[in-house]
């Protein structure tokens, strides 16, 4: 058991399944989570990694996922907060219950997962936690109130919890990528909307969340790094 270990949550598929795959070429073993079992065990099978699946806005869940990582493979090194839900929904016509699932799927898993696994960070001395925030935290579309108030509040937690973690050796990083060529993205725009070249594949965010863990933007803690296609 001497491979790094790294949680990616939203794993199921789009972005969170490519940092799957890229992080496991990179000599990692991997846990997958997300809520949709199928496409997750589908997606653990095709990348090499260990399907969890879990709700990561429940805490007791996020903490059974932690304790099965420990258990499984003894450590934890990385973390990859990239469970989204984005409705495009204008504020008017925006539910509580919405509003808080978006808040929560967004914002609060990302502490949730944090504070599960700080314990472990702790006693190692070592970490990395990315969060995947989004363009949409400066500039978003009309009807990502919620979603943008999220990620903006993501940014701004990866900042402070990088600064708590410098003392003990770990890092967090948050990369914010403009349109993705993912379901959750087409669910919001058409090709005829946003067409195809505007969009970066999920492979080219995992190589940046990669860098993050491992590669040359390491040294960019408590920083958020935009990536976006500029047409």
């Amino acid at each position: 058991m001497t491979n790094p270990v790294a949680i990616i949550t939203g794993a199921a598929r789009g972005i969170g399944k490519a940092v799957a795959a890229e992080l496991k070429r990179g000599g990692y073993d991997v846990v997958l989570t997300s809520r949709t079992r199928k496409d997750l065990e589908d997606s653990a099978r095709e990348v090499g990694g260990v399907a969890f699946p879990a709700d990561v806005t429940e805490p007791a869940e996020v903490d059974a996922l932690v304790a099965e990582t420990l258990r499984r493979f003894g450590r934890i090194d990385a973390v990859v907060n990239n469970a989204g839900l984005a409705p495009v929904i204008a504020v008017k016509d925006m539910s509580i219950d919405r509003w808080r699932a978006v808040i929560d799927t967004n914002l609060s898993a990302a502490f949730y997962l944090s504070r599960a696994v700080w314990p472990t960070f702790e006693k190692q001395q070592s970490g990395v936690i990315v969060n995947i925030s989004s363009l949409a935290a400066r500039d978003p579309f009309p009807g990502f109130a919620a979603y943008g108030a999220a990620k903006a509040g993501l940014n701004l937690f990866g900042l402070a919890l990088a600064r708590e973690g410098q003392p003990i050796n770990v890092r967090v990083h948050t990369v914010a990528p403009g349109s993705v060529e993912t379901a959750m993205f087409r669910g919001i725009m058409s090709a005829e909307q946003w067409p195809t070249e505007k969009t970066l594949d999920p492979a080219e965010v995992a190589r940046v969340v990669a860098s993050c863990i491992h590669g040359d933007l390491r040294h960019t803690s408590g920083e958020v790094i935009y990536v976006h296609k500029t047409l």
